[in-house]
């Protein structure tokens, strides 16, 4: 029964009964939707309706947040994510420019309403409702747009009818909801943040911090009138108005935001008719895994972090299963994110939870080590390989392969690629794979002038590649191990294998310093003599071996000073101190510095045949500079999670492996590789300190690796260059050496760092032990400082 106020019934009491029916009618007709409304929201706030958020998940809404790399002076290096590169930013950092735009554009009585805009909700009424129109009907105010990009709608994709359109009206509510809701729990600073932190700008651009820097390599403070202008204009249509894509209608947007700001008076009309002149400039640089600055450390951090625990059951091999025990046990950012939990007792995210990952590198060294690595592979080692293959019909490879060793090589090359898995899965047999591959397509290739759309069949691609040859370099503090920079290869995006952590090659002469360091460990000087003639080694069963040296010298069959011997790289001094101690001897020094890698006790373990890692060799050279005390690399120094709460807290572990005086003797011997032997090249680079730096060349059988290690008080290196497969490579040591194909890195890696006055290494020398007195001004024989010029000569 309807009942009506006193006032009313009484006045009812005087009408007819025709009238009394009538005015019933019209208010069951009044208040019936009311009520009916009334009843539909708070069903709907009460989550009856479908999903409405908690209290908890209105404080806290969940968005996958990518975790930010930081160098150590305070830079983003990258980010890692899956699907969604977003970061968060405060209200503070955002530009003043990028408020007033949004504010123009989208809500302009954003400050005088409560979630929902009267006029907006008219819009809505009429193109919703009544004409069946899709959603919007531009009266979404910014709290509702944040409603929908936090807790998005149910989908009406595939529906018609009735039901599209209660779907849709339904949707609306629920957006009008929690808009309201929205604002009694938040301030509207609050709610512009959280709305340019959810919007999507197009591609790889989440929120509006990864699109600052993508398309203007800047934070969101720091924008302009004119750019905040075209990011904001992006928002309606992300790729109809990308500036990157569509400039002439990104700038049209542009202005149009321009002019609603002047419409509003955010800017007057002189600034507008001067802005909306203005030609759109972009610093665009997408930010992803394989692109920017660091990109293989920062693949290194992903890989690490996320390592599971290993179980045997997942290995075919047991040394790795051992190998990976041991980093999961010792190693506290080996499995980082399944090693910790979150409040929730479910481990972190490394794509989704924000986390912000303060590493060692040093943002300038990075820039300027990737520098290095791209001008000498670019400019030197490549072309000169182009030119001495110009006739060779079977290159990349060497010229004495046969063709069907070339084809099998391939062959091997395409079943290690997506493409053949992809085939194989799907049930093609061998031979239609090889003719797929054989079949040309469309692609982008690497070049060093930048990639390349060509057309290209996916076998000769494989070809094309391997002619590039590879590089890899590291740099550390040897004090803490700070690693200060990280490049793995060329190219991250096309050269997926990291030269640093996860390649293992010959590391040639660059081991002979181990066994000198044996050598000074036992008593011996750099200025004690030994024979440069020929050493035998009794293999066993009527075997013998000979070690030989790469070339001839004059002061072959003299005496010569150890420190010579280093100098010059000799095998024949390297074999004489094998003979005083044994193989074994030499391996347990190696292994006590921290080399994981297997080391045969075999004589040529002078030779560097064995394969090690680019970063186990920086991390044992480290303990020369370092007063004979093994610092681990360190790759980062705190972890925190998305609110600034640091988690983990990382430092290098330390060793005292050899005594000091042993380290002091060693660095002088390095110095004088530098000064006088096959380092000398160094002498060509603008380098003030290179009579405090020491240093090692080595190369390998048939040139295929060419390594040169560094060492000064401050900062040891580490360089790698060669082909991808053992038989791509110079035919010569002028060309094929370490002193060519790895030192000239190091030596334009230094010009760069000398050159930035903002980067102050320290330039003192080795410190020298106390009470320590030693001899270095060893005799040389006048022949014996010519032969070294004249070998110098033949290599620079």
């Amino acid at each position: 029964m309807l009942i009506l106020p006193t006032k009313l019934r009484g006045n009812m009491e005087n009408l007819n009964d025709k009238q009394k029916k009538y005015l019933k009618i019209f208010w069951i007709l009044f208040i019936t939707p009311l009520a009916f409304l009334f009843i539909l929201f708070f069903f709907i706030s009460m989550g009856w309706v479908g999903f409405m958020p908690t209290f908890e998940e209105l404080e806290n809404p969940q968005r996958s947040l990518a975790s930010e790399v930081y160098s150590e002076d305070g830079k983003v290096l990258g980010t890692i994510y899956q699907k969604e590169n977003r970061n968060n930013v405060e209200y503070k950092d955002l530009s003043p420019y990028l408020i007033q735009a949004l504010i123009a554009r989208e809500d302009h009585r954003f400050s005088k309403h409560s979630g929902i805009d009267g006029m907006g909700l008219l819009r809505v009424f009429g193109k919703t409702i009544l004409l069946s129109k899709s959603g919007e009907g531009g009266g979404s105010t910014i709290t509702q747009q944040l409603a929908r990009n936090l807790f998005p709608r149910d989908t009406v994709r595939n529906r018609s009818g009735i039901y599209r359109k209660t779907l849709l009206a339904l949707n609306k509510f629920k957006e009008w909801v929690i808009a309201v809701k929205l604002e009694r729990n938040y301030s509207k600073d609050e709610i512009l943040t959280m709305y340019l932190n959810t919007v999507n700008f197009g591609g790889e651009s989440y929120g509006i911090k990864s699109a600052a820097r993508n398309f203007y390599s800047k934070s969101p403070d720091s924008l302009k009138i004119e750019e905040a202008a075209v990011l904001v204009g992006m928002l309606q249509a992300t790729t109809a108005f990308n500036p990157k894509r569509n400039p002439e209608r990104s700038k049209l947007r542009r202005n149009s935001v321009l002019k609603k700001m002047m419409e509003h008076e955010f800017i007057t009309e002189a600034q507008y008719d001067s802005l909306s002149q203005i030609p759109i400039v972009l610093d665009y640089q997408p930010q992803s895994y394989d692109a920017g600055i660091a990109t293989y450390f920062r693949e290194y951090l992903r890989v690490t972090m996320t390592r599971p625990k290993p179980l045997k059951k997942d290995y075919n091999s047991l040394k790795q299963y051992t190998l990976d025990s041991l980093k999961w046990a010792t190693d506290p950012l080996y499995g980082w994110c399944n090693k910790n939990l979150k409040p929730d007792g479910t481990p972190y995210n490394l794509y989704k939870d924000g986390l912000k990952i303060y590493s060692t590198v040093n943002e300038k060294m990075q820039r300027y080590a990737e520098e290095a690595v791209t001008e000498h592979l670019s400019k030197t080692v490549q072309p000169k390989f182009y030119k001495e293959n110009k006739n060779n019909k079977k290159a990349p490879f060497i010229n004495t392969l046969s063709d069907k060793e070339v084809e099998h090589r391939i062959l091997v090359a395409m079943t290690q690629t997506p493409r053949y898995w992809s085939l194989y899965n799907a049930g093609y047999s061998r031979e239609e794979i090889i003719k797929n591959f054989k079949t040309p397509t469309d692609m982008r290739v690497f070049s060093w002038k930048g990639d390349i759309d060509t057309t290209m069949s996916p076998w000769d691609s494989i070809r094309y590649y391997k002619f590039f040859f590879r590089a890899s370099f590291m740099a550390m503090d040897p004090h803490t191990g700070y690693v200060k920079a990280y490049v793995g290869g060329p190219s991250l995006r096309h050269f997926k294998y990291d030269g640093v952590t996860q390649q293992k090659r010959q590391v040639g002469s660059t081991m002979k310093p181990f066994l000198y360091t044996l050598a000074m460990q036992n008593g011996y000087k750099p200025c004690d003599l030994a024979p440069n003639v020929p050493v035998t080694f009794d293999l066993g069963n009527d075997s013998i071996w000979q070690p030989r040296n790469s070339s001839k010298s004059a002061y072959d069959g003299k005496m010569v000073t150890l420190r010579w011997g280093l100098s010059q790289s000799s095998n024949y001094i390297s074999a004489w101190l094998v003979k005083q101690f044994n193989p074994q001897a030499v391996v347990d020094l190696i292994k006590k510095m921290e080399i994981k890698s297997e080391i045969l006790p075999v004589p040529s373990v002078i030779y560097g045949t064995s394969e090690v890692q680019l970063n186990e060799m920086v991390g044992s050279y480290s303990i020369f500079a370092n007063k004979g005390v093994y610092s681990q690399p360190v790759f980062v120094t705190r972890i925190e999670d998305k609110n600034g709460n640091v988690i983990s807290n990382f430092e290098s572990q330390k060793i005292e492996v050899i005594n000091e005086k042993t380290a002091y003797l060693m660095c002088q011997m390095l110095k004088f590789v530098v000064q006088s032997g096959t380092a000398y090249g160094l002498h060509s680079y603008k380098i003030s300190t290179l009579d405090k730096t020491g240093g090692k060349t080595g190369t390998t059988q048939n040139h295929a690796d060419g390594w040169f290690m560094s060492v000064t008080p401050n900062l040891v290196t580490g360089t790698w260059v060669g082909g991808e497969e053992l038989n791509i490579h110079f035919k010569n040591l002028r060309d094929g050496g370490g002193s060519a194909m790895a030192l000239p890195i190091y030596g334009l890696f230094m010009e760069k760092i000398e050159a930035d006055k903002s980067i102050q290494l320290n330039k003192d020398d080795f410190e020298k032990p106390e009470g320590f007195s030693a001899d270095f001004d060893c005799p040389m024989s006048k022949v014996a400082e010519e032969q070294a010029g004249d070998e110098r000569q033949e290599l620079f």
